[in-house]
Parts: C-alpha cells; structure tokens; sequence
C-alpha cells in the first residue's frame, strides 16, 4: 500500500479508502461482513475510513463504529452530513442548527468521540458558505473534528468557500470528495484544476463507475440483480449512456488484458495516476469484492496504457453527464428559474 499527504493537513492517508455506503440495508452487507471487511483492510494497510449518516440512515456509522472498536487509532475516520435524515424540514442541509445536531449523532452511532475528516455531503445552496465554515471551525475547535471538507462540489462553489473563509477569518474546506472514474472524467477539466491550486486534499468516488468497470458488466452478460434494483436506469440498455459505457467497457478490457491487469486494477490504477488525486475510495459489499480491489494497491499505469485509455474515453469527458450530482439547482427546480 502507497501513502500520499491529505493536502496540507499532513495527514498521510493510503491510495486506496474504505468506503462503507455498502454497510448495511443499501449493500445488504451484514455487521459480520463489515468487520471482517475493516478488519483486512487494515491489515493490507488501508488506514482510511469514510462513510456518511445518510448510509442506510445511520446503520453504515453504527457497523463501522463497532468494526472498528479497538483499532481507533489506526483510522483516520470521515463521513458526512447534509442530506435527509428525517422528514422534517431542518434534519437535512449545512446549516450551525443541523451540522451541530447532526455531529453528535454521528459521533454517537459511530461510538467514538471526535471523527478526523467531517465533510459535507453536497452543497447547499440555501445556506452561506459563512454558515456552514463558522459552524465547522467552532466543531474543530471544540475538538468534535480534526478538518473538514466538502463532497461533489462543483469548482465554482470550491473556489467560493475557500473565498469565504479566507474573507471571514474561518477554517477553510482541506479537502473534496468529487466522483471520478474513467467513464466519468468531467472533474479533469475544472474541479482538479481548482483543488490542486488550493493545496486540497481529493478523495474520489466511484472509481468503477458504480460496477461498470468491476468486470462483472460486460456485453451480452446479464447484470446482476442488485444492481438493477438498485439504480436499475444506470444499467438500462436503452439509455443512449448506458450504451456508451458498455462500448468503452468492452475496449478497456482489451487494454487491462493487454496490459496483464484485471479491468478492476486498470480502473483503480487509472483513478490513482492523477497527481491530484490523493486516494480512490473503494466500496465492496464483500470480502471477494475486497480481495479483488485490494490486488490494484500497487498498480502502476504505464505511459502507453494511460494513452490507450485516452483513446477511449479523452481527457475531462463524462460518458453520464447527468449523474454528476452537481447540476446547478436553477437547471432542476422550474421555481427557481421562473418569475
């Protein structure tokens, strides 16, 4: 396992990070699974854990707190706050009221008493970015959280918070969890450009590309059926995207074979050859899919094999555009675009 500096936090964190969004009712992963999940991870030397409230509504933070009980200081521990929690108006979003409220929760699902990276899930545009930074800076100084960071920012909105805490006297954002895969390059083009001039820490998700690039989505293959009920429209054949994925997955397999590497390896190494990215979190739902994604913690990209893979998918291009999670709320909401 390979180590990079987290920013400018000085944190050294592995290329490869645990994600756990599988943990639990959306994975079906079992608490048994989750900590022998951990468990190797560590022990192949992954020491970064990330997970979000949201996951399964709580029921990730609980399994990961428990998976980790007695190996606290091995981790540096993340997850997230921001979306729904509740039915109620105010249990979402990034605001002092909810982030507060929020944190402790967190912090009493995961049974610990600080998280070392507090991110917010997405951008809020209801709240300020004063808000949001006021309320993160006051939570690390009560010692609740070591940094902070933010998740599928668009670059405008990086660029603006970092303003905001520079114009506020705040704690500034140390890090950005954007998707990023080969089918998936739109962040090449504004979002990396943007983290690297501000020294930001990135953690990118999604480096298979939601099972696309996992092997097990091929042509002519039935997809299995937990990922059809899942998010059966990003596998449906008639989406033109969908299409598109599927033709660039059959000639990037030729490349991993070429190369002697598992499409897996070809699509972590990929994620991993960017000098702005600091890890790929990775999310198996077992200890096979684990075994798998931890056989590409060594895997080097040559020259050549990267320029194959710009043939197929060019530089700063998103095969799912729409799947961003970052489109701008005025595109989404008819209300906010109309008199």
């Amino acid at each position: 396992m390979h180590y990079r500096t987290l920013g400018r936090t000085g944190v050294q964190v592995s290329t490869l990070a645990l994600g756990a969004m599988n943990f639990g009712a959306i994975g079906r992963t079992t608490q048994d699974e989750a900590t022998a999940i951990v468990g190797t991870a560590l022990d192949a030397g992954i020491n970064l854990i990330d997970t979000a409230d949201a996951y399964s509504l709580g029921e990730s933070e609980e399994m990961v707190g428990r998976a980790i009980a007695g190996r606290r200081d091995d981790v540096v521990l993340a997850t997230k706050a921001h979306l729904p929690m509740g039915e109620g108006p105010n249990q979402r979003g990034s605001s002092r009221r909810w982030l507060v409220t929020e944190l402790e929760a967190s912090l009493r699902r995961l049974g610990v008493d600080h998280v070392d990276l507090y991110q917010i899930h997405r951008w809020d545009p209801t709240t300020s970015d004063e808000e949001t930074l006021s309320a993160l800076t006051d939570l690390r100084r009560a010692g609740k959280i070591r940094y902070f960071g933010s998740s599928t920012y668009p670059a405008h909105r990086i660029v603006e918070a970092q303003w905001a805490a520079r114009e506020h006297h705040l704690g500034r954002f140390a890090t950005e969890q954007p998707p990023y895969s080969i089918l998936q390059r739109g962040i090449e083009a504004h979002v990396l450009p943007v983290t690297e001039r501000y020294g930001l820490g990135v953690l990118v998700w999604s480096p298979l590309a939601s099972g696309w690039l996992s092997g097990a989505v091929r042509a002519g293959r039935e997809i299995a059926t937990h990922r059809s009920g899942f998010m059966p429209e990003r596998f449906d054949p008639a989406v033109a995207a969908n299409r598109a994925r599927m033709d660039a997955v059959e000639q990037l397999a030729k490349i991993a074979d070429g190369a002697g590497l598992t499409l897996i390896q070809l699509a972590l190494g990929f994620a991993t050859a960017h000098p702005g990215v600091t890890s790929a979190i990775i999310g198996p739902r077992t200890a096979e899919h684990l075994t798998s994604q931890l056989a590409a913690a060594d895997t080097a990209l040559t020259a050549d094999v990267l320029d194959a893979i710009d043939a197929v998918v060019a530089p700063g291009v998103d095969l799912a555009p729409h799947e961003n999670h970052d489109t701008p709320p005025a595109l989404l909401d008819p209300a906010l675009r109309r008199r």
